[in-house]
């Protein structure tokens, strides 16, 4: 009896495998913006966002508010609003009080959790449940607030009010498996509705003028990781991206260990690599943060791929608008140098 040997498919696959829009095709010839616009595009197509946006063209916004909840520093908002036809995304919007308008926009994406948006706009179920989020970082709606900033958190598609009713009726955490099932027999993926999903956000965000849309930021945690490159590789609205407990190469983490299957693009790995994807985000402030003994997203990986991001944005002059940040710690978000970057690179 023989089994199937995993890693040495793995590397005889990558072995033969070159990817389109590696960036270093490009270096010989510094032609970095047309590099953009085709794997731009390219990765638009990939992912079922240019389906997506196509098949939902001139669909009205339709915003509904349903609550609106007043705390000592901010006013909470539950919004809704239609992202493709028959598909509303929900939504919670963060507005400081006393702020001098228009003000910075955080985008927060929450990661694989049952409740999905609601710990990380600061909707808990508990005291306890506060106090784990709070030792996690992962009250990041706050933690903008906190700043001086407005914060957007919406729900990502396969989690709580985005999930199927069995799955949560069953006390299932998401839908991701289904729901990507489904959207591959479409030519979509999850990561593509995803990235629809937070740029319909960002059209209701810029029909509120109380929110500055030259200075919006996007940030997350591990699958809002996710969430956070793809949308600002392919939505250039968003001028700042953090991602948390993501970064690495794609063949270091979502190809080498096992992640949950809404991660995968189909055929990403014969397209670029995650440091290429990240390329699209260049000149934009970029902040990777990652865990040093994060199971999921090798530290190998993550210091591989940093140097190739590197090398990518000092193409562009800039490099002082790159950088890592490693926490003590493992698959967690970590908020220690977020904000101090946020603000260098805003006021820079």
């Amino acid at each position: 009896m023989i089994y199937f040997d995993e890693k040495k498919y793995i590397q005889s696959v990558l072995a033969k495998t070159t990817r389109e829009f590696d960036y270093h095709q490009v270096l010989d010839t510094g032609k970095w913006l047309e590099w953009q616009q085709a794997f731009r595009s390219k990765l638009a197509e990939i992912t079922g966002l240019e389906q997506i946006r196509r098949q939902s063209a001139g669909v009205p916004l339709s915003p509904r508010v349903t609550e609106i909840v007043e705390f000592p520093d901010y006013v909470r908002e539950k919004i809704y609003i239609t992202s493709e036809t028959d598909i509303e995304v929900p939504f919670y919007l963060l507005l400081p009080k006393n702020m001098v308008k228009p003000v910075p926009l955080a985008i927060c994406a929450h990661g694989h959790g049952r409740r999905g948006k609601e710990d990380y706009a600061g909707n808990f179920e508990s005291r306890e449940a506060r106090e784990e989020a709070v030792r996690q970082d992962r009250d990041l709606a706050e933690q903008a607030v906190a700043q001086g900033y407005a914060a957007i958190v919406p729900e990502v598609r396969g989690f709580w009010e985005m999930a199927r009713q069995e799955d949560m009726d069953e006390g299932k955490s998401k839908s991701c498996d289904d729901l990507q099932r489904i959207s591959l027999m479409f030519g979509r993926s999850l990561i593509g509705e995803r990235v629809h999903d937070f740029s319909r956000v960002l059209d209701y965000a810029a029909t509120r003028t109380e929110l500055d849309m030259d200075k919006v930021m996007i940030t997350g945690n591990s699958s809002g990781g996710a969430v956070c490159v793809f949308t600002a590789a392919l939505d250039e609205r968003i001028r700042l991206v953090a991602p948390g407990c993501y970064f690495c190469t794609f063949e270091h983490s979502v190809v080498s260990v096992h992640h949950c299957i809404c991660n995968a693009v189909p055929g990403m790995m014969q397209v670029g690599e995650m440091y290429d994807v990240i390329g699209l985000i260049a000149p934009r402030p970029v902040l990777m943060i990652n865990g040093e003994s994060d199971p999921l997203f090798p530290i190998e990986g993550v210091h591989v791929s940093f140097e190739h991001v590197l090398n990518i944005y000092e193409q562009f002059g800039a490099a002082d608008r790159c950088e890592l940040f490693v926490g003590d710690g493992g698959h967690r978000y970590f908020k220690d140098r977020v904000w101090d970057f946020v603000r260098e690179q805003w006021e820079s």
